[in-house]
């Protein structure tokens, strides 16, 4: 069973930024594909961002595209999501999630791990 806590979320003015962290429990972190969603009040979750097992691929939705970086520590079984030049937009819980299947897939069902998220708010 693999634990999730993400953490660094917070009230951001736009055109801010912040950074998302995700520790994973896992000793086996590095065989797992890392993903970022998203869900704002009365939407459903949505893709943000993923990165592969080793770090070497990253996929992004197109809403953040240039402005968040995903990146990977395995050796400190950690994941972070870099958002720059956040919008009002942006604004919902973050949630980061694991799947076993190592490539950075953007499909809900390919994560079967999900931690329990953090809030972003950025005020206009």
């Amino acid at each position: 069973q693999v634990h999730l806590i993400e953490s660094g979320g917070g009230l951001v003015q736009a055109g801010g930024s912040l950074r998302l962290s995700c520790a994973a429990s896992e000793r086996t972190f590095n065989s797992y594909a890392m993903g970022w969603f998203r869900q704002a009040p009365g939407k459903e979750r949505e893709f943000v961002g993923a990165i592969s097992w080793s770090g070497g691929k990253m996929n992004y939705a197109d809403s953040v595209k240039g402005r968040f970086t995903i990146s990977r520590d395995n050796a400190k079984n950690t994941v972070y999501l870099q958002m720059n030049s956040l919008k009002p937009e942006d604004t919902a819980i973050y949630y980061c999630a694991a799947s076993p299947y190592g490539s950075s897939s953007s499909a809900f069902s390919s994560y079967n791990h999900w931690g329990q998220g953090t809030q972003v708010t950025v005020s206009s």
